[in-house]
């Protein structure tokens, strides 16, 4: 059985371990792979089973692959592989889902606290000598904001919406939803499930938990913008085309929406010419809410016991 990873550094840039997946057979691990159709077919080559993170396993790959039995996407979306294709050539392919809802939550979190508090500009203030030469026991540069009695608003309920509405709770946060599906059991004094015109009137937060699907797609628009708070926070960490990025640049620089915490864009890796790089007040980070060592680690299990799944005969996790 020959087993090849496509692009295994971002799962694995060497802290982990790839010796559970070779005990099912050769295997041979690319850092990268560039993404055309002919390097792809070059690094597969026999290949029984592929696995792929953000490499893409289109129809001429999968056609052309004769070997090719098993697909794994080493990551929850899976919009990488054409699907209908791998099942027309009765070929297995699986995803991994939840292995990172706690690690998003957490850093969804972690970027509203950032926007509250704006610790990574205090600490370089003070290494800059600020403090050494302040007049004052202390200083601040920025606004700071307690979250007690505030309103984050979510959009989509998944895993990850449903850990970062307990977080934000905890907070002393109300939470209100917009989903498509409501939930009673996550209904209390302190979480609502609301309409989309009232999430966005009401919500002093609004956090991005939904798929990109094409009603999502550019859900984030100056239309709604033009629907929040004056001086909203926007969080997302779920899919950057769910915003119009020119739009959020104008509502930045206008004071519309106070602060944006980004760890997704449209096109990644990021290009040059990105608007949001000229934007105020707009932290944007290099998608890595999921890549906490443990959720990674989650990862690589489910992915070797999809693997084995598979081998035995009773695939788990399967796309289609």
């Amino acid at each position: 059985m020959k087993i090849v990873v496509l692009d295994g550094y971002t799962l694995n840039p060497g802290d982990l371990s790839w010796e559970g997946i070779k005990k099912f057979g050769e295997l041979k691990v690319f850092d990268r792979t560039p993404f055309n159709t002919s390097d792809i077919l070059t690094n597969i080559g026999e290949a029984d089973i592929v696995l792929t993170n953000k490499t893409p396993i289109n129809k001429a790959v999968i056609e052309q692959s004769n070997n090719l039995k098993y697909i794994g996407v080493l990551a929850t979306g899976y919009n990488v592989v054409d699907v209908e294709t791998a099942r027309k050539h009765n070929i297995v392919a699986t995803n991994v889902p939840a292995y990172s809802t706690i690690s998003v939550a957490q850093f969804t979190m972690a970027l509203l606290l950032e926007m509250c508090h704006h610790i990574g500009g205090h600490n370089l203030a003070v290494k800059q000598g600020d403090w050494v030469n302040s007049k004052d026991f202390s200083f601040w540069k920025y606004p700071l904001i307690e979250l007690q009695n505030k309103t984050i608003g979510l959009i989509g309920f998944g895993n990850i919406g449903q850990s970062t509405a307990k977080m934000a709770q905890a907070f002393g946060l109300k939470v209100l939803v917009y989903s498509r599906t409501i939930k009673p059991e996550f209904e209390s004094e302190t979480c609502k499930f609301v309409s989309f015109k009232e999430l966005l009137k009401h919500s002093d937060i609004i956090s991005l938990h939904c798929p990109l699907t094409e009603k999502t797609s550019g859900i984030i628009n100056k239309t709604n913008i033009a629907k929040m708070k004056d001086g909203v926070m926007l969080i997302n960490t779920s899919r950057g085309p769910l915003i119009v990025e020119d739009d959020l640049k104008e509502a930045l620089n206008a004071n519309k929406i106070a602060y944006a915490a980004l760890d997704v864009i449209s096109e990644e890796p990021m290009r040059k010419h990105n608007p949001l790089l000229e934007a105020k007040n707009c932290i944007i980070t290099p998608h890595i809410a999921w890549a906490p060592k443990e959720a990674r680690q989650r990862l690589m299990d489910t992915a070797l016991n999809n693997i084995k799944a598979f081998l035995q005969g009773a695939p788990i996790n399967r796309v289609y």
